[in-house]
């Protein structure tokens, strides 16, 4: 992006220059809800996050501007002193977080903007909570490692922004490697690089600008279908902790002791694990065909089997399936947000073309469109 703006309101507010830092958000290519079942997630850093110029002011006070919402902010460095706007309170939080660390921070200046469509499912607090994450271990050489960076982001969305997320998104956006996905193993963190070069294709998301109100009740509720059933089958494999360490066969032998709802959740479940690891087999042979089969797979079990689709959703993949789009799913938790779509370059007008006329057409309303790269993580430019 460009950092024209950040550095006029930077000089504007502050009289002075200091070091420009940014962090990338992310997309999820495949594995959905796999997350909390211990199994695995494949997401990328993309070409759009926060850019922040940051100079510390050797007081002990942040005072911080956002361009994107033309506000300013001034707090302290103190528990105490939690500021009264959200966006402040994800930077504030920050610098707690690195504190309670035994990080040595003092005040500093900051006016930051970002790229990132807000409410797109693609992590515009993840890529901020990184960007002061990484500048205030660089400025101050703290030696934090990039793991801990994540996890300060993290921390930051449970205890100041009230979000009890897992670290898939501070990591993507730490981690990110352009050319490159990261197998991420949610139960052990391990993680692994995996090639995503996708020549001749384009990657683009669709968002349906559908949000659901239901969506925390029923993800609360399918996280509780998900330890149902492990719980019966640990009757039988009490080596089973997760739905991460259960098979088809495991889940068909308790068909009689759990509701048909709580099996279909496993079901998908145990299927999206398997997908996911396909998919990185053929990433590694650079079959995007196959990785494109099983985006539609994943599709369809969050429509029909884990039933967190909506009818926006499903009607932006039926169309990308008729335009011969290679591979297209709902990215996210569901209830609303953008498709992913792996679309060849020769299709990708016609498909862009068709997919906002039809919506707009049947929805009342025109959706937008979002290309992205997969790009590095948080870097000082």
């Amino acid at each position: 992006m460009d950092n024209t703006l950040v550095r006029n309101s930077f000089q504007k507010y502050f009289s002075t220059s200091g070091d420009l830092y940014f962090s990338p958000g992310r997309i999820n290519l495949i594995g959905e809800h796999t997350d909390y079942n211990g199994g695995f997630v494949l997401p990328g850093a993309i070409d759009k996050g926060i850019l922040a110029e940051i100079k510390p002011n050797g007081k002990d006070i942040v005072r911080a501007y956002s361009v994107d919402l033309d506000e300013y902010a001034e707090f302290g460095l103190e528990e105490s002193d939690k500021p009264a706007q959200s966006w402040a309170c994800y930077i504030f939080g920050v610098v707690r977080e690195i504190i309670k660390r035994g990080g040595k921070v003092g005040g500093f200046d900051t006016a930051f903007a970002g790229d990132v469509p807000l409410g797109a499912g693609l992590s515009s607090s993840a890529a901020l909570e990184s960007t002061f994450a990484f500048a205030l271990n660089d400025l101050y050489g703290l030696g934090i490692d990039k793991f801990e960076l994540a996890k300060i982001g993290q921390a930051t969305e449970h205890n100041y922004c009230g979000v009890k997320c897992g670290i898939m998104d501070q990591f993507a956006s730490i981690f990110g490697k352009a050319g490159h996905l990261i197998r991420l193993d949610c139960r052990s963190l391990e993680y692994e690089y995996v090639p995503f070069d996708p020549k001749g294709y384009k990657l683009v998301l669709i968002d349906s600008v559908v949000k659901h109100e239901l969506a925390s009740s029923a993800y609360n509720r399918r996280r509780e279908s998900c330890e149902a059933v492990v719980a019966a089958i640990q009757k039988h494999h009490p080596e089973v902790s997760l739905l991460r360490d259960a098979d088809m066969a495991m889940l068909a032998e308790v068909k009689n002791e759990v509701s048909a709802e709580d099996y279909m959740r496993a079901e998908y479940v145990i299927e999206e694990i398997q997908r996911l690891l396909d998919a990185c087999d053929a990433l590694e042979k650079g079959d995007y065909k196959t990785v494109g089969e099983k985006m539609y797979g994943t599709h369809h079990g969050m429509s029909k089997l884990y039933e967190v689709s909506c009818e926006e959703l499903d009607y932006l993949n039926d169309v990308a399936r008729e335009c011969g789009v290679t591979g297209s799913r709902v990215m996210g938790g569901g209830f609303g947000g953008c498709t992913i779509n792996l679309v060849p370059e020769e299709k990708y007008d016609h498909f862009i073309e068709t997919a906002v006329k039809g919506f707009t057409a049947k929805f009342g309303k025109e959706p937008k469109v979002y290309p992205v790269a997969i790009s590095d993580g948080a870097r000082k430019l």
